[in-house]
């Protein structure tokens, strides 16, 4: 989703013009958009560490309004397959993510608190669709931080529903955080996230789900090309060995692998 940049025109103007613009009242600052839009691609689409394309390539994006007084609602979309790979006679080929919350600094310059609701909408198909409701809703509560170079968040979320079909896995929560340090050089920034999704429940009623949690990490580079544009590569993984989480060539789809990916922001 997790997530999650303004510039001053008149500031650069300024800058270049240098004295020139001294005897002259300055410019104002363009209004920068409420609105961002962004489009993704990406080799192979992991959700915490878990792949949700069986190791394939996935096309992302969404959009973003974001008030002054700190409210805000977006969307954001990702092709899959996990759906139908791991419950024949069903068909999944898009997640949808509908959220809304508020994020404002109430502490400190670049501590801003998040805090909201997300819904994952799967549009599904097929003869077998009312067994499996792979659709979640969650509510999550996150801190940002700020120190120098260093940026990034802890963040909390907890299933108010059943997550991601798991039955009777109401109460299933992921910690996480993220880390990003800009190095300076060339636009480059190291990034690093770790996180833990836990299962509540039992399957069936028999066996509990904890079987089903673990624990997924990454580490790697994103640059920032200016105009909206960035890249990123990363090395991700988790410790996930439970048979849910196997693609139907019998892969763990939370085995560790690449990531390379584009973004262009609007």
């Amino acid at each position: 989703m997790n997530t999650f940049k303004k510039t001053t025109l008149a500031l650069a103007i300024s800058a270049l013009a240098g004295g020139a613009m001294a005897q002259s009242a300055p410019a104002p600052a363009p209004e920068t958009s409420p609105i961002t839009a962004n489009v993704t691609l990406v080799n192979d689409y992991r959700f915490r560490g878990i792949s949700q394309t069986n190791f394939k390539p996935a096309i992302q994006g969404g959009f973003d309004y974001a008030h002054e007084s700190g409210f805000y609602i977006g969307n954001w979309n990702s092709t899959i397959s996990w759906v139908g790979d791991l419950n024949p006679g069903m068909s999944a080929p898009l997640e949808m993510n509908f959220y809304g919350g508020f994020k404002k600094d109430l502490f400190a310059e670049g501590f801003a608190t998040d805090i909201g609701v997300l819904q994952y909408y799967y549009p599904t198909s097929g003869p077998f669709t009312a067994l499996v409701n792979p659709n979640t809703t969650e509510i999550y509560l996150a801190q940002n931080l700020t120190l120098g170079p260093v940026t990034g968040f802890v963040k909390f979320s907890y299933a108010v529903t059943n997550a991601f079909g798991w039955q009777n896995s109401s109460g299933s929560y992921y910690p996480d955080l993220t880390l990003n340090y800009d190095t300076g050089i060339w636009g480059l920034a190291l990034n690093g996230h770790i996180g833990y999704q836990y299962i509540a429940g039992s399957v069936d009623g028999v066996s509990n789900n904890t079987n089903a949690s673990f624990t997924d990490w990454k580490v790697g580079f994103s640059k920032d090309f200016g105009g909206g544009l960035s890249a990123a590569i990363a090395y991700v993984g988790s410790n996930s060995k439970l048979a849910g989480y196997a693609s139907p060539q019998g892969k763990n789809l939370g085995r560790d692998g690449g990531l390379i990916s584009l973004t262009k922001t609007f």
